[in-house]
């Protein structure tokens, strides 16, 4: 939007204001104008004229302040004798101030010129950026009209339903991998997309377990938002907000949101509301603890990159403070047992991953405590689970290679069977009473649909799962679909539902970028407008094979469709090279492909970074 343009829907809002007492009237047309005169050559006020959305009366009005009047005449024309007016001048003044230099305030304007006027109301202003108008008008007037602005601005923050002419609108709920890979796919030139989510990036998570020990730095399995979809940054109707969804009401097409504040007290969570024409709920899943005691207080999950810091800094710390002098001998076995609970392909990578930090890294840098450090990998079943029985083998001998040449010290890994009970600060306890100290903790013992998914009124699934049909959209809602883990087939449509798997919720989210485009296309991007249109051919998942690092540079590589097909299944050293190019050329960006490709050489020429940041 050029700025003729930009201040001529500025006047557009204030010719809003016309509703309000006449006495209020000239001084803010002047206000204008005297932006007008500073802001513009002369050759382009009458194209501000022109593209000015106001009676012809305003507008010659202006024109007349223009041509006749100077800096000094306009204020004599102003009825500023009024203690109102010189308040309403100096609120208006500010807001315009704000305008012109916080670039935040900016882009909330963008979005708030393209919210509809609420006929129920005296006042039309639903912006953001004119919640600065109410603040200083608090200061300033009674208690009784402040309590009134801030329920104006509660009331009507957010963004409304779009405009005539205005592409429809599509609100994504969540930034894993379901999420991104639809928002890279969708054609924005068919939809304004706005992402809402507590965080801005994404998570290449095959690849996280390598950055708790060094391996790789955070920033390599990171993408910003900005990068996969750029008209987020750039588009005037598209957003990204780092905030968290609380609520949907699907029958007037509004999600409520909040905004996140990671827990600083300074700071007080906003609550807004955004229209969408469609809704892609991609929400992921979190965490399972089957109601265990402590799991949450106590243990460290694995599955984003503030959780791999976490661990990163417990197991560089545990290593120091086990140097100390005077440290007993139980306490220092204590703090350098590292316990994994789950042996999925998580769990499983992670163990490996250390063992190989332990082995390369800490018997050279650590020689005081290198024989007090290892691993203990508890599972209730078998490892690996969903993998070949001669791969599960090969697996469990890997791990344990180590022990079987040296002592258990110095091995790194030892596999136990067993269900934990309860979870205390420093010991957990199995079902059979065994108790096991341990320094660090890592829980990842598979993932469910969270507390909101659950709470939402929509169809659900077997699991809990938010319900969906063969074109991954929710029954008995409009323009609502889910996709990634969060998500799972209703029992009436015969499907089993699908694994919580990456591959699942990419392929998911390509998928409705797709079938998105079409409804685009067709017509029926708004709200309710695509009651008849053709979806195409329904959601089809087919498996693509599972891969898992055990370390010492072997993988395991199963291209099975199925634990009961045929099909091709691996193990060594030619497996963990296939994983590491399978994961390379997945990574998201060729700056992260870069990124993760220097740091495996780094490593590999002069070991891990230890350093505790």
């Amino acid at each position: 939007m050029s700025q003729n343009q930009k201040w001529a829907s500025v006047t557009s809002i204030i010719c809003h204001i016309s509703q309000i007492p006449s006495s209020f009237v000239s001084t803010i047309h002047c206000i204008v104008i005297f932006q007008f005169r500073f802001c513009f050559t002369s050759k382009n006020q009458l194209n501000f004229l022109g593209n000015l959305a106001a009676p012809q009366k305003t507008k010659q009005k202006l024109l007349s302040y223009v041509v006749n009047c100077d800096c000094v005449s306009l204020k004599l024309q102003t009825k500023t004798s009024t203690i109102k007016n010189s308040l309403v001048y100096i609120i208006i003044m500010v807001w315009f101030k704000n305008l012109i230099q916080n670039p935040l305030i900016k882009s909330s304007s963008k979005s708030l010129l393209k919210t509809k006027p609420q006929p129920t109301t005296t006042t039309n202003f639903s912006l953001f950026s004119l919640s600065h108008f109410y603040y200083y008008a608090t200061d300033a007037a009674s208690s009784s009209s402040s309590a009134a602005a801030a329920a104006s601005v509660n009331q009507y923050s957010g963004l409304g339903p779009i405009g005539p002419g205005e592409k429809p609108r599509v609100v994504v709920l969540g930034t894993g991998w379901a999420g991104c890979r639809l928002m890279k796919g969708v054609d924005t030139s068919l939809y304004d997309v706005v992402c809402v989510s507590p965080r801005n990036h994404m998570v290449f998570t095959p690849l996280l377990a390598s950055t708790c020990v060094g391996t790789l730095e955070f920033r390599s399995v990171a993408e910003p938002i900005g990068r996969i979809q750029p008209a987020i940054s750039k588009e005037p109707g598209s957003y990204f907000f780092l905030a968290k969804c609380t609520g949907v009401d699907a029958d007037n097409h509004v999600v409520q949101c909040e905004t996140v504040t990671d827990g600083l007290n300074t700071l007080d969570p906003w609550k807004f509301k955004i229209s969408y024409d469609k809704l892609v709920i991609a929400l992921g899943a979190e965490a399972l603890t089957f109601g265990i005691h402590g799991v949450t207080e106590n243990a460290i999950f694995l599955r984003e990159v503030y959780h791999a810091q976490e661990i990163r800094r417990k197991l560089l710390l545990n290593l120091m403070l086990s140097d100390v002098p005077g440290i007993s001998k139980e306490e220092r076995c204590r703090l350098l047992h590292c316990v994994v609970v789950g042996g999925g392909p998580t769990g499983v990578e992670f163990s490996g991953e250390l063992s190989d930090f332990i082995m390369k890294d800490v018997h050279q840098r650590y020689a005081h405590v290198k024989d007090y450090i290892h691993v203990t990998l508890i599972e209730a079943n078998e490892i690996l689970s969903s993998f070949d029985d001669r791969l599960r083998r090969y697996a469990t001998k890997q791990l344990l290679k180590s022990s079987l040449l040296c002592s258990f010290s110095q091995s790194g890994v030892r596999l136990v069977r067993g269900i934990v009970k309860d979870v205390e600060p420093q010991k957990l306890i199995l079902n059979d009473g065994t108790e096991v100290p341990y320094g660090l903790l890592v829980w990842s013992t598979g993932v469910g649909p969270s507390p909101f998914v659950k709470s939402l009124e929509l169809p659900k699934s077997p699991g809990g799962r938010i319900g969906v049909d063969e074109w991954l959209q929710v029954p008995s809602v409009q323009d609502v679909f889910a996709i990634g883990d969060c998500s799972g087939y209703v029992e009436s449509t015969g499907k089993p539902v699908l694994p919580a798997l990456a591959q699942v919720a990419e392929r998911q989210g390509k998928y409705m970028a797709g079938l998105l485009n079409r409804i685009g296309k067709a017509g029926g991007g708004y709200a309710n407008s695509a009651k008849d249109i053709e979806l195409g051919d329904p959601f089809v998942y087919k498996h693509l094979g599972s891969m898992a690092t055990v370390g010492r540079f072997k993988a395991l590589v199963d291209l099975r469709q199925s634990k009961e097909a045929k099909g091709l299944s691996m193990a060594g050293f030619v497996s963990w090279f296939i994983w590491r190019s399978a994961y390379l050329t997945r990574v998201i960006s060729w700056r992260n492909r870069f990124y993760v490709a220097v740091n495996w050489a780094t490593t590999f020429v002069f070991g891990r970074d230890i350093s505790r940041i």
